[in-house]
């Protein structure tokens, strides 16, 4: 790049635009910094502050000298080392001929001025301390080899970190949704996942026990956090979280969707087993039947992308004993008795088993499902 040439600059903006995925706004912007620096290189002083403003409609840019007005107010006085407050919070100012000028010297090159604090300067525009004026300077039509090789180093640089805004605050939007992704690679227990814009992290812990990763493949995640990183934004996926199997079934039960029926808790262990707890807001709606489906089918394709992961569909209640009568489902319950922060639950001695569960993750899920902490207990026979 041995000159940049300002006439093909439209078109520059309009390939970065496209192939970055950067609105125009944002070029235009990242642009002028990178031209400003330019012409500060080839005919400016590194005192001065510049500026360069693109006209998108002509394909011009007009360059100019930015400069502070002030008055004796906000100046420093010799000798004087506090830097006092002034009312606005700004701090009083070392007089910088080349970055300030004062009050009184404004009516000498009001005919220079273009624009006021970032704004077309009008000639009955009243000019007050504090504000920003930018004085017009000739246009050069090229640039030689150091000034083009700043601009460009200025504008790679700037692209980078307005791409890293633009992913950060475009992933930070879809917090909570399921993204698409395929496989990567893998760092240790880490998967790396490529979402199109940006790579997003699959920790172990956000993994399903056993579930196999490969390369290549595409996949659904929950889409936990991002977080603000100097190489870029961090995108935390997760296959395991409870809200992942809720999002599932957002997207294949309509009524869910809709708002018919409600998702009112998820309890989950990850690769194994689930109960999820969902209510109609809808006389004559079966929400448990809602998300079973035809034949199984809506359940079936959750299950399917959780690897077989087995789900117990819960009928909801207000009432906390016929809630955790249903959450312990597939056994049945005879009675529950509410204590002060615990449930009692008797099932019969063939029940017993079924309604504990291996390991004890039935009970566990049930529990973690309704809020309460149960105990299941042999039902007395009567004599």
């Amino acid at each position: 790049m041995q000159q940049l040439d300002l006439k093909t600059l439209s078109l520059v903006i309009g390939q970065i635009a496209e192939e970055k995925g950067i609105p125009q706004e944002k070029v235009i912007e990242v642009i002028e910094m990178a031209l400003a620096s330019a012409y500060k290189k080839d005919y400016g002083r590194k005192e001065e502050k510049y500026r360069a403003r693109f006209n998108k409609e002509t394909g011009k840019v007009d360059f100019f000298l930015v400069k502070k007005v002030v008055d004796e107010g906000m100046l420093l006085k010799e000798g004087e080392k506090e830097e006092k407050s002034l009312p606005e919070g700004q701090k009083k100012l070392k007089f910088n001929p080349y970055r300030h000028i004062m009050i009184n010297e404004v009516p000498k090159i009001r005919s220079k001025i273009s624009y006021l604090n970032a704004k077309p300067f009008t000639s009955n525009a009243k000019i007050n301390p504090g504000d920003e004026i930018e004085l017009s300077l000739p246009k050069p039509e090229k640039f030689g080899r150091i000034a083009a090789q700043t601009a460009k180093q200025v504008l790679l640089q700037k692209i980078k970190e307005t791409e890293k805004e633009i992913t950060f605050t475009e992933f930070s939007r879809r917090e909570g949704e399921i993204l698409s992704g395929i496989i990567q690679r893998k760092e240790g227990e880490t998967v790396f996942v490529d979402l199109g814009r940006a790579v997003g992290i699959l920790l172990k812990e956000e993994q399903i026990p056993n579930e196999f990763y490969k390369i290549g493949s595409r996949m659904r995640f929950y889409l936990l956090k991002v977080k603000e990183a100097p190489r870029g934004p961090e995108i935390y996926l997760s296959r395991a979280h409870p809200k992942f199997l809720s999002k599932l079934f957002e997207i294949e039960v309509p009524e869910i969707s809709s708002g018919t029926v409600e998702i009112k808790s998820v309890a989950r262990e990850p690769g194994f087993r689930s109960k999820i707890a969902v209510a109609s807001k809808e006389e004559g709606v079966d929400p448990v039947g809602s998300c079973v489906g035809a034949k199984g089918t809506r359940v079936n394709a959750v299950m399917q992308e959780l690897g077989r992961e087995k789900i117990d569909i819960i009928l909801w209640d207000k009432d906390p004993k016929r809630f955790i009568e249903n959450a312990l489902a597939p056994a049945k319950a005879c009675k529950v008795k509410i204590e002060k922060n615990k449930a009692i639950v008797e099932v019969p001695k063939d029940q017993l088993s079924l309604a504990i569960g291996k390991n004890g993750q039935n009970v566990r899920l049930a529990s973690e499902l309704t809020g309460w902490k149960i105990d299941v207990i042999e039902a007395k026979q009567e004599k």
